[in-house]
Formats: C-alpha cells, sequence, structure tokens
C-alpha cells in the first residue's frame, strides 16, 4: 500500500535503507518519445503531450516494491507524452523537503503524507495553488471532506493521491458461520457479538499497540475512530483543531466508551498485554479462531500469512466498523497522500493534472495494493476483496470522511505525547482522566 503516514511508516520503513531514484526512462532531447505519441494507445493522453522531452521531479515517501509500481502507473503517459517523470523515494521525507525546500532545490512536486507538513510549506509561500485543470479534477473527483485537507487559507494546494480506509473491524467468516454469528451493523449489535464471544469462551478483542519507537499509535487510532462515532464530525474537527481541549468531556466520554473495550479483561484478557504485542501480530489470531474481533485498517491485509484466503467466505475478512447512531451517517476514518507542486510549468501541471484524475488513479488500482478515494476509480479495477470493501466504503454516498487526527495534530502531541499516553493509558499507569490531562498539557502554546 503507498499510503504511509508518520506511525505507518515507522513500523513498514524503519529497516530500509535505500533510495529509490529512478532514471528516465530514455534519455535525450528534441522530440524522442514523438513516434509513440502518434498511437492509437495514445490517444487518451493528447492533452498532456508537449512538443520536446521534458522532465518534471517527483519526491515522497514510497519506496521499494510500491516505488516501482508507481512508476509503472505512470508509464504509458511518459511514452505518450514526452513527458519524463524522475520519481525518488526516501525515507527522511519530512527533513530533506525541508532541506531542499529551504535550499532553493525542491522537487516540482512532492507528496505529502500528512496535511499538517503540507500546510507548513503553503503557507511559507512555497507551493503553488492548484492551476484551473488540477482543480476542476479534485471537484470532480473528490468530496469536499477530502479537499479540506490540502486547503490552507482558503486556498487549495494539493490533491488527494492514495488512500487507506482504518474503520474496520477483521473477523473469521468460517466461525461466525459456525457459531451463527450475524455481522453487526451498529455499536450495540456489536458489543452484543462481543459479550456472545466472550461467553462462549474465545478471546473477544485481540489488539496490540507495540510499534518500537511507534509504540501507541494503533490505540490513537481507536480513539479517533471512536470520537468520530461518538461525538460526530463537527466535534472531531474541534479537537484536532483544538478549538476544544484535548480533555473536554466529550474526548473523555469517548476514550471510555474506547477502554469499555481497550480495557475489558471479558474482552481482551489482560489489558497490559496489548502494550506488548506488536502491531504485526495482534490479528493474526483471529484467523486461528482464537480471537473473535481486531479493529484495524486495510493494510494490515499484507499481515496476513502467504496462502490466507481474505474474502467474505474465506479464511478473514473485515466488516465496517459500527457508527453508534447510524441515523447520523456512516463516519469513517481515513488516511491518505496529497500531491503538491513547488513549480507551475507546464509540464509539471501536465503531470500533477494527470495524478489527479480518474485515468492515473485506475491505472495504479490495477498494479495492485492500492485504493484511493477519486470518484472515478471503478471498483471492477481494484485488487482483492479488502481493498475493493474499502473503495465502496469510500464512494459509499453517506460516508463522513475524516483524516487520521493524529497526523493532523502538531507532531509533539500527534506522533509524541499522544502515543506515550495511550500506552501509558492501556498499561494501567494512568487513568483516562490523566491521560487526556497529560496530552493536553503538551500541547504547543
Amino acid at each position: 500500500m503507498a499510503v504511509l503516514s508518520r506511525r505507518r511508516r515507522a513500523f513498514m520503513l524503519a529497516g530500509a535503507a535505500t533510495m529509490v531514484l529512478a532514471a528516465s526512462a530514455c534519455g535525450g532531447s528534441g522530440d524522442t518519445g514523438s513516434s509513440n505519441a502518434d498511437k492509437p494507445e495514445c490517444a487518451p493522453y493528447a492533452q498532456y503531450k508537449v512538443s520536446k522531452t521534458k522532465h518534471v521531479s517527483i519526491y515522497a515517501t514510497i519506496r521499494d516494491v510500491e516505488a516501482d509500481k508507481l512508476e509503472q502507473s505512470w508509464k504509458q503517459f511518459e511514452d505518450c507524452t514526452n513527458i519524463k517523470i524522475d520519481y525518488e523515494g526516501s525515507g527522511e521525507f519530512e527533513t530533506q523537503i525541508k532541506v531542499r525546500a529551504d535550499g532553493g532545490q525542491p522537487p516540482d512536486i512532492a507528496v505529502f503524507p500528512q496535511p499538517g507538513l503540507l500546510s507548513t510549506f503553503a503557507k511559507s509561500g512555497q507551493l503553488k495553488q492548484l492551476p484551473a485543470a488540477v482543480q476542476a479534477n479534485l471537484d470532480k473527483n473528490w468530496s469536499k471532506d477530502w479537499a479540506k485537507y490540502a486547503t490552507v487559507d482558503g486556498k487549495v494546494y494539493g490533491v488527494p493521491m492514495g488512500a487507506n480506509v482504518k474503520s474496520l473491524v477483521w473477523y473469521s467468516p468460517s466461525l461466525f458461520k459456525e457459531k451463527g454469528y450475524k455481522v453487526p451493523t451498529t455499536w450495540d449489535e456489536m458489543i452484543k457479538l462481543s459479550d456472545t464471544i466472550a461467553g462462549s469462551g474465545i478471546q473477544a478483542w485481540c489488539a496490540g499497540i507495540e510499534s518500537g519507537d511507534a509504540t501507541g499509535w494503533p490505540a490513537t487510532d481507536w480513539i479517533e475512530d471512536i470520537v468520530l462515532r461518538d461525538q460526530g464530525p463537527d466535534v472531531y474537527d474541534q479537537w484536532v483543531n483544538h478549538t476544544i481541549p484535548f480533555n473536554d468531556p466529550k474526548i473523555f466520554s469517548a476514550a471510555e466508551r474506547a477502554a469499555s473495550i481497550l480495557k475489558n479483561p471479558k474482552y481482551v484478557g489482560n489489558p497490559k498485554t496489548i502494550v506488548t504485542t506488536s502491531f504485526q501480530e495482534a490479528g493474526l489470531p483471529v484467523k486461528d479462531k482464537k480471537c473473535g474481533l481486531h479493529r484495524q485498517a486495510n493494510f494490515y491485509s499484507n499481515q496476513w500469512k502467504k496462502g490466507t484466503n481474505v474474502g467474505p467466505d474465506g479464511d478473514v475478512y473485515a466488516f465496517y466498523f459500527p457508527p453508534v447512531d447510524p441515523a447520523k451517517g456512516k463516519p469513517v476514518l481515513v488516511g491518505g497522500e496529497f500531491v503538491s507542486a513547488f513549480s507551475d510549468r507546464e509540464e509539471v501541471v501536465k503531470v500533477q493534472t494527470y495524478l489527479a484524475s480518474g485515468e492515473w488513479a485506475n491505472s495504479k488500482a490495477k498494479l495492485g495494493d492500492w485504493i484511493s478515494a477519486n470518484k472515478s476509480l471503478d471498483v471492477s479495477a481494484v485488487t482483492g476483496t479488502i481493498d475493493k470493501l474499502s473503495v465502496q466504503i469510500l464512494q459509499d454516498p453517506a460516508t463522513v470522511a475524516r483524516f487520521d487526527g493524529s497526523d493532523l495534530m502538531p507532531a509533539q502531541v500527534g506522533s509524541k505525547s499522544f502515543w506515550t499516553g495511550m500506552t501509558d493509558w492501556i498499561n494501567g499507569t494512568k487513568d483516562t482522566k490523566a491521560t487526556l490531562d497529560y496530552i493536553e498539557s503538551t500541547w504547543p502554546k
């Protein structure tokens, strides 16, 4: 999956040490590639064609196998337009993008994994506001919920790219069939199901928040998802933007609802084991029917062992994390990336416009392990049952999407005190009030 937030990169990229620097597909000058551009298969790319070979640099966090797929996704575009994309992926993106931009050598395009970081560069005047063609694709292909995360002071500086859906609960279809369980559609139904599973002698929920230096991040997703369900999108926005304090009574209520599962020995056994159980291993007991439910994003599908049948009649599958009140819509916690430009050269605008199109989204999705909230993405182009389910959720008109809160909060909170606070909370070192008070005290003044 291409979507890499601060915390996700912490465990997925920690061991990677090699930068991927993709060389130009073909060098040269003049009208190199023009013969390809005249072929019938190039007709869809006519609007992007330039007369002479031009290069556009893209810098992002995406590396290794996912970087290879990314470059493959725009190969036809390169062959047909005379625009060559020089892609570079880095595990030091957050640091290096600032070094490069401040040094006067930014990439033409950057793919930001956090809206907060994008906002910093927009406010400094270094990013370009969306050109009309890119804005048109944004308006056509994304909901207002998504568009606002690249909007700074009323101006739009980026277009969503990849996405992930965090509001999922993994389960074993065969266990449900054996026991006669039904997939819950409301919070109350899910709690009744949890009680039933626990009463059968099987652990109702499994969870794990250990992730090296990023330990605690899975618990922040729990809190965010439940604030969105317990209090609604308006309160969620106020909380993330610190219009209300982190320890507001509304947030306390949501945290206590989360505690009714995560800190409930009846459901999870000894809650302290959650702190020492790794994110990667936390949900694996679901397949073995030793655990009934595991809340985690669509990208957890990468953790199942080779040969695992993921599907509604398979070894494991997932259902939408139910709302507290279905009448208030379908709250969905999401993550994603945003494509922004430091240059407004013609060829840069054409690349950014293409990356905001339905054509590119479908080209990328066909390569597997990737989804987008792009409304022009054809679900049939998406590979994998979980990814298809995730796209269906994203495209549901009832969906009310909100971006991962800790990726929007200041770094000293979102990727520090929120993580450590949740770890202490689950470990029993601090109760809910003390935990929220602590995190609030770390918010920058």
